[in-house]
């Protein structure tokens, strides 16, 4: 074999193993260290579009708890092989209520503030009330009159026969994301524009 020959193999097998360690790093890093998401709804507008793409960061809550309007990717709690995106609004121990298209924490006179909603809020509104388990967040979309979160997941477990009533399953806590089932926070879109989240 000729000098050019091994020089020719040479320069391949070092493509090869630039590939393959790019691969492994690449794997590494979704597997430990982000989350990449679509957003398949509008549930999340007017901050998220349909078919935006996201990138979250596993390791946000490492040494941190979530915070109140932090973005989460997180496991659907009723379906957890179903991926979710939603904006965190109560805290364990916290109790919420909603009310008047507004929500109260702890029995404050002053709802929170939510500038990022997409739209004047009319649809499942008023009424709800719940505590926060240890541990446990809930959560809404940005677009509440078109977001399927924390307010319907109890129907949605009784529906599919993993509760028997909206009480069970808010006891079995089907209504809210558990920080284990959170896959990380989400930090900026990067299709079809660069943009951080907020």
């Amino acid at each position: 074999m000729n000098e050019k020959v091994k020089a020719v193999i040479k320069e391949i097998f070092s493509w090869i193993k630039v590939i393959v360690l790019a691969f492994v790093v690449a794997l590494l890093l979704n597997k430990f260290v982000i989350v990449n998401a679509n957003v398949p709804t509008g549930s999340m507008e007017a901050t998220i579009q349909p078919d935006d793409r996201l990138i979250g960061f596993r390791l946000s809550y490492l040494f941190s708890e979530p915070q109140r309007g932090d973005i989460i990717i997180f496991e659907y709690p009723v379906s957890p092989e179903e991926i979710y995106i939603k904006r965190v609004i109560a805290l364990p121990g916290e109790t919420m209520e909603i009310k008047d298209a507004k929500v109260y924490i702890n029995g404050s006179e002053t709802p929170i503030p939510e500038p990022y909603l997409k739209e004047e809020w009319i649809v499942e509104n008023d009424g709800l009330v719940l505590t926060i388990p240890e541990d446990h967040y809930f959560v809404m979309g940005d677009n509440r009159n078109n977001s399927l979160d924390g307010r319907y997941w109890a129907t949605e477990a009784v529906m599919n026969e993993m509760a028997s009533t909206l009480e069970d399953a808010v006891e079995k806590k089907y209504c809210f994301v558990s920080k284990d089932a959170i896959l990380g926070k989400a930090i900026f879109r990067y299709y079809p524009s660069i943009t951080m989240m907020e």
